[in-house]
C-alpha cells in the first residue's frame, strides 16, 4: 500500500469536478495581508499524498523569487504560501503560484475551511475493492478446475476466460495506481505507485504470455487477488488516516456552508460563508452556528461557547457582545455584523493551529521524508538486481521475473512515511479534545525534550482577578468614594474597587491618573488620592508586601482614610500541576514583573525554589537565555504582552486562551481550559507521541529488514507480499491511534487543587 495513496488522480478528478481555477484577482482578494509587504495564500492540492509530493511542491514554490516560505500539510492537502506583494517594483501575480504547482503535475485551487460534503474518494475505493474482489473470486473458481487436472483444451479455455475477467478488473480497480504512476512519470518523476503499477502489469503480462503459448500455469488469480489486497490496504489506510485527522475535519464541519445576509431594510440573501464580507449583517436563528466572527447588533441569546473556552455552561449575549465563528446560538435569534472574513475568523484560526501540528519539519519528520524521497530509485534498482541475479544464476527468467515482481511489491516505505505525521495528527487531536491547541508539529517534539518549566505569575499561576479581602472591615462611605475613583482607571485593583460603586459619592471634579502611582481628584472636601501608600500618604508601604498582599490606600489631603487589601486566587490546577511536574522530573521556576515579596510568598506556597520578581520583559527573556546557557531546555508559560519575548526565547512556549493577542501568537501551545493541569498533560502527551514515533520507526525498519531478504530469496509470492505490505502500514497507523487509548486524565479532569472539606488555597496578587 503506497504512502502516495488514496488514488492521487482519482482525488484530483473529484476535486476538479467541484472547483474551478481561480483568477489572479480572486487569488489576490483571497490572500491574507501579513504586513511588511507579505501576503499568505492557502491552496488545496488534492493529489498530495506522501513525503515525495511535499518535497516536490515545496521545492517548486521556494524556487520562485516571490515566495518567502511554503508549507504543505499532508492531512488536509493544504499548501500555505507566504509571498511578497512586489519584487523589483513589479506587482506579484498570485496565479504564478498556481502555475508553479501545476508545472510539477499537481492541480491547485483555493482552499475552503468548509471541506467537501462527503468522501467520494472513499466511495470509489470501496467500489474498486468490490469489483476486484468479485473478479478474484470468479477467477479463483476457474483456477480450482485447472489445479484439479483439467485437460489442455479446458485449461486453455479457463485461462482465456480468466484473462477476460481480469483485464477490465485491472483497468477499473487498478486505475488508482495506473493514473498516479503515469501522472508522475509524465512529469519526469516517480512515486510509490510506479513499482506497484509495474508489478501488476508484469504479473498480468506473464500470465497472458503463458496463456497464448498454452502454458500449464497462469497467475491471473494471483494478479487480481494482489490488486484486491492492495486496495483493501489502501482503503483501510484512507479510513484510518481520516480517523486520525478527525479533530480537524470535525472542526471544519462546525463552520456553516453559508448564512442569510440582510440586504437593505427587509431583503435577505443567502451567501456561501466564503463570500461574507466585513460589515455584512447576518441573521442567525436559534440552533444556527455563527458563520464568521462578529458583533451582535440586535437580539439576545444563550450561546454554546464550548469550542472557545471548553466550558459547557452557556453564555448570554446581547447587543455589543463579540462572537466567535463556530459557536452555537441556543435560544434566540441574533443579527450579527461580520468583523472578519471566514478565512480570518476564530474557527479558521483554530483549524490552522490543528493543521500546523502536522506541518512542522521536526527531526523525525525530516528523516521520514528523506527516506520516502529515495524510495523509488532504490526499489527499482533492487528489483532489477534481483531479476538479473535469479536470471543469470538460476537460469529461469520467468521465475526471476516473478521474484522481481514480489520485491517491487513488498519493499515499501509507506509505514516509514506514515510513522511521524499520523502520530502528530493523533496527538494534536488528543490535545485539542482536552483543550490544548498546537501551533507547530515540531513544538511537540521540543516539548518532549524540556526539563524546566518557567511560569509567569499574574494571569498564569493566578487567575489575575483581584478580590477585596477586608470588605467587612472598611467604612462603606470610603468604599463608595474609592469605587467612584477606581471607575476612572483600567488598573486591575481599581477595577476591582469600581464594582462596589452603589451609593452617593462626593463630586470628584477632574480626575487624573498618574501611571505607576494612582488616581487624584479635586473636590470641595479636599484632594482625594487612591493608590499606593507612598503616593496617597507620602509614607512607606506597610506590611502588606511582606505578607504577599496587595493594597490600595484612600487618602484626603494626605491623611489616610482607608486601606483596601486584595488577594488573587490560584489558577485551578496550579498546585496540582507544579507537584505533577516535580513527579515527572521537571524543575519549576517563576519569572514575574510583580514585586519580589509577593512572588516570594507565591513560590513558598507552591514549593518552587527558583523565582525572580520585578523583571522587565527583556529581563524575563534574558533569564530564559541564562537557563538555556546552563544546559536546560525551558518551557515558558505566560499570558501577557510582557511575556512575549520570553515565550519566543524559550525552547518551547505555552499560553492560556485568556492571554493577550501577542502572547498567544508567540506561544507554541494555547490551552483553553482554566486549569493549569494542561501543562503537565501536554508534556505527557508529547512524550507519549515521541515514544510512538520511535516505535513506528522500529516497526517500519524492522518490516523491511525482515521482509525484503525473504522476498529476494524467492520465498514470498506476489499475493503474500501485497498482504504484508498493506499490513505493515496499517500496523503503524493503528499503533499511532494507541495514543487515544492510553490512560491519563485530561486537564479538565484535574478539578480543584483542594480536597473536599478543606479550605481553598488563595494567593495574594
Amino acid at each position: 500500500m503506497s504512502c502516495c495513496a488514496a488514488g492521487s488522480e482519482g482525488a484530483l478528478d473529484i476535486e476538479q469536478a467541484h472547483h474551478r481555477l481561480a483568477s489572479s484577482e480572486e487569488l489576490w482578494l483571497a490572500s491574507r495581508d501579513l504586513g511588511e509587504g507579505l501576503r499568505q495564500t492557502d491552496l488545496s492540492v488534492p493529489a498530495v499524498h506522501c513525503g515525495a509530493c511535499i518535497t516536490t511542491i515545496e521545492g517548486a514554490l521556494k524556487a520562485l523569487p516571490v515566495v518567502e516560505r511554503a508549507r504543505v500539510n499532508l492531512s488536509t492537502k493544504r499548501v500555505s504560501i507566504v509571498w511578497k506583494e512586489e519584487v523589483a517594483g513589479e506587482r506579484t501575480d498570485p496565479a504564478d503560484l498556481v502555475s508553479a504547482i501545476a508545472a510539477t503535475g499537481y492541480e491547485a485551487h483555493l482552499f475552503s475551511t468548509a471541506g467537501e460534503p462527503n468522501d467520494e474518494l472513499r466511495n470509489q475505493l470501496i467500489r474498486a475493492v468490490a469489483v476486484s474482489g468479485f473478479a478474484s473470486v470468479n477467477i479463483m473458481l476457474l483456477s480450482i478446475s485447472v489445479w484439479s487436472g483439467a485437460e489442455a483444451a479446458t485449461r486453455d479455455l479457463f485461462h482465456w476466460i480468466s484473462a477476460l475477467i481480469a483485464a477490465p478488473a485491472l483497468i477499473y480497480a487498478g486505475r488508482f495506481f495506473y493514473q498516479s504512476a503515469w501522472h508522475a512519470l509524465k512529469h519526469g518523476r516517480t512515486n510509490m505507485d510506479v513499482p506497484i503499477a509495474l508489478a501488476i502489469t508484469l504479473s498480468y503480462a506473464v500470465s497472458l504470455w503463458e496463456t497464448i503459448h498454452h502454458g500449464a500455469h497462469a497467475w491471473f488469480d494471483a494478479t487480481v487477488s494482489l490488486l484486491f489486497f492492495l486496495l483493501i490496504g489502501r482503503t483501510l489506510d484512507h479510513l484510518m488516516r481520516d480517523r486520525a485527522r478527525s479533530a480537524i475535519t470535525g472542526l471544519a464541519r462546525l463552520s456553516p456552508r453559508g448564512a442569510m445576509v440582510l440586504t437593505g431594510e427587509t431583503g435577505r440573501e443567502y451567501r456561501p460563508v466564503d463570500e461574507i464580507r466585513i460589515g455584512d449583517r447576518i441573521a442567525v436563528a436559534a440552533g444556527d452556528r455563527i458563520p464568521v466572527d462578529g458583533t451582535v447588533r440586535s437580539g439576545s441569546s444563550d450561546l454554546d461557547v464550548s469550542i472557545v473556552n471548553g466550558e459547557s455552561a452557556p453564555r448570554a449575549v446581547g447587543p455589543g457582545d463579540s462572537l466567535q465563528a463556530g459557536t452555537l446560538s441556543l435560544t434566540g435569534s441574533l443579527v450579527v455584523e461580520a468583523s472578519a472574513m471566514a478565512r480570518n475568523s476564530f474557527l479558521a484560526e483554530v483549524i490552522a493551529l490543528m493543521e500546523a501540528a502536522e506541518g512542522g519539519r521536526a527531526r523525525y519528520r525530516r528523516i521520514a521524508d528523506r527516506a520516502a524521497q529515495y524510495y523509488s530509485p532504490a526499489v527499482h534498482l533492487l528489483a532489477l538486481l534481483t531479476f538479473l541475479g535469479w536470471g543469470f544464476y538460476g537460469g529461469d527468467w520467468k521465475h526471476a521475473l516473478l521474484v522481481a515482481i514480489t520485491v517491487l511489491i513488498i519493499t515499501c516505505p509507506c509505514a516509514l512515511g506514515l510513522a511521524v505525521p499520523v502520530v502528530q495528527v493523533v496527538a494534536a487531536g488528543r490535545l485539542f479534545r482536552n483543550g490544548v491547541m498546537v501551533k507547530d508539529g515540531s513544538a511537540m517534539e521540543r516539548l518532549a525534550e524540556i526539563d524546566t518549566v518557567v511560569f509567569d505569575k499574574t494571569g498564569t499561576l493566578t487567575v489575575g482577578r483581584p478580590r477585596l479581602v477586608n470588605r467587612g472591615e472598611v467604612d462603606e462611605r470610603n468604599l463608595v468614594t474609592a469605587a467612584a475613583l477606581g471607575a476612572h482607571s483600567r488598573h486591575p485593583l481599581s477595577a476591582a474597587l469600581a464594582r462596589f460603586a452603589s451609593g452617593p459619592a462626593p463630586a470628584l471634579g477632574d480626575v487624573r491618573e498618574l501611571p505607576g502611582a494612582g488616581l487624584e481628584a479635586q473636590t470641595a472636601e479636599g484632594v482625594y488620592r487612591l493608590g499606593s501608600r507612598r503616593f496617597a500618604c507620602s509614607a512607606d508601604d506597610g506590611d502588606a508586601a511582606a505578607e504577599g498582599k496587595s493594597e490600595v490606600v484612600l487618602s484626603r489631603d494626605g491623611c489616610e482614610l482607608e486601606t483596601f487589601r486584595f488577594e488573587d486566587m490560584l489558577r485551578p490546577g496550579a498546585a496540582n500541576a507544579v507537584s505533577t511536574l516535580a513527579a515527572m522530573g521537571h524543575r519549576a521556576a517563576i519569572l514575574s514583573g510583580d514585586r519580589p515579596a509577593v512572588v516570594a510568598v507565591l513560590a513558598r506556597r507552591l514549593g518552587i525554589a527558583r523565582w525572580e520578581g520585578g523583571l522587565t520583559p527583556k529581563e524575563k527573556a534574558e533569564s530564559c537565555g541564562r537557563m538555556a546557557g546552563e544546559g536546560h531546555r525551558v518551557l515558558m508559560v505566560g499570558d501577557g504582552i510582557n511575556d512575549a519575548p520570553a515565550l519566543a526565547a524559550a525552547h518551547v512556549s505555552m499560553a492560556p486562551a485568556t492571554a493577550a493577542d501577542i502572547g498567544r501568537q508567540a506561544a507554541d501551545f494555547v490551552f483553553m481550559h482554566e486549569s493549569l493541569r494542561a501543562v503537565p498533560f501536554a508534556i505527557d502527551t508529547a512524550r507519549r507521541a515521541g515514544r510512538l514515533i520511535r516505535e513506528n520507526f522500529a516497526l517500519a525498519i524492522g518490516y523491511n529488514v525482515i521482509a525484503v531478504p525473504i522476498a529476494i530469496a524467492g520465498h514470498v509470492t506476489p499475493l503474500v507480499a501485497a498482504i504484508a505490505m498493506s499490513t505493515s502500514s496499517i500496523v503503524v497507523v493503528a499503533n499511532a491511534l494507541r495514543l487515544n487509548w492510553l490512560s491519563g486524565a485530561g486537564p479538565e479532569q484535574a478539578g480543584r487543587d483542594v480536597a473536599p472539606g478543606t479550605s481553598e488555597v488563595r494567593l495574594a496578587s
